[in-house]
């Protein structure tokens, strides 16, 4: 690694910009990606701000690149954007620190899908200019709140919220949850299950696609929820309004207590007699975008699928974009 050059001068009376980053820091090809954006925003006059415990692992080099980043971040902390380097696990993390806040989110490909990500880690010099310039655009997400209570009291007993999904699991491989389902302040169905996930659009490419979801564009507000091997007649994946309240009891018959899961990373103890309420959250996560390309283009280049043989009207337009890809998914 090269020694971080001296940054540009900032005009006078000017702020500097500061740029949080985050990352993978237990992966070499991670750390190397980072280090060369702090390299290329550094040569530009920007800033950047790291977790304590990442900073330890930096190159000591890097040292006059870096500041200490606190949790949460926002604008007061003179941070413009959050960039995060890894796979979606990675990129949720990141969402962690900014969730709450009007800060964007850019994401940086590291894994294999990538469904949040908005680059890959090969186009770095890319990723700095649009910095640099501000060209980027921001898309706001639409999020869940989570609030697990007791049904007798009322009581709250945990609280959380949802980039991608809310997953109610069985604690016991060998047995079902015995769950009520209630939808706007109805009760629609009572199942023995597996589970059930609660997904945003965000999240419909994620677990709940596993689970046989549908795809929901980004676009739309909606909350979709899908039964996991559920054992009844009517137990297909519904796509609820954004403004539906979905609340899930545990009833006292179930021969085990289920667990609540937010994204696969914060959980609590769901146990008989108590309920889980999602509802759309106040907050949005907002992502920073790159490019104005559709989400068609991500759906088909995320997912490799087959599209030769398309003549539409937006070939000539787009024919660079599509034909890297026509190569990549007949290989």
């Amino acid at each position: 690694m090269t020694q971080a050059p001296e940054p540009s001068e900032q005009a006078p009376g000017s702020s500097p910009r500061r740029v949080a980053v985050l990352t993978h820091m237990g992966r070499p090809a991670a750390v190397e990606a980072a280090s060369r954006l702090i390299e290329g925003l550094h040569r530009a006059g920007i800033g950047s701000a790291l977790p304590a415990d990442d900073l330890e692992l930096l190159d000591p080099r890097l040292a006059p690149a870096v500041t200490t980043l606190g949790k949460p971040v926002s604008r007061t902390d003179g941070v413009e954007l959050m960039v995060v380097l890894g796979g979606d696990g990675t990129i949720l993390r990141g969402a962690e620190w900014v969730f709450g806040t009007d800060l964007p989110l850019l994401g940086v490909n590291l894994g294999h899908v990538g469904f949040l990500a908005e680059a890959e880690s090969t186009e770095i010099d890319g990723i700095v200019t649009a910095i640099v310039d501000s060209s980027y655009t921001v898309e706001e997400r639409f999020t869940v709140q989570v609030t697990l209570r007791e049904c007798s009291s009322g009581e709250v007993v945990w609280s959380s919220y949802a980039i991608n999904e809310v997953s109610i699991e069985k604690a016991a491989r060998e047995r079902m949850l015995e769950v009520v389902v209630e939808v706007d302040g109805r009760p629609l169905s009572r199942w023995a299950c597996d589970g059930v996930l609660l997904a945003t659009p965000t999240g419909s490419t994620a677990y709940a696609f596993s689970a046989g979801g549908p795809v929901i564009w980004p676009s739309v507000d909606a909350l979709l929820m899908v039964p996991l091997s559920a054992h009844a007649l009517f137990a297909r994946p519904l796509v609820l309004g954004p403004d539906s309240t979905v609340i899930i009891e545990l009833i006292e018959a179930s021969p085990t207590h289920g667990v609540v899961w937010c994204d696969g990373r914060r959980s609590a103890e769901l146990r008989s007699g108590m309920e889980i309420e999602v509802r759309q959250s106040a907050h949005r996560l907002r992502l920073a975008r790159l490019s104005e390309a559709p989400f068609t283009d991500r759906l088909v280049n995320k997912f490799g699928l087959r599209v030769e043989g398309w003549r539409g009207a937006a070939e000539s337009e787009r024919g660079s974009v599509l034909e890297p890809r026509r190569a990549w998914t007949s290989s």
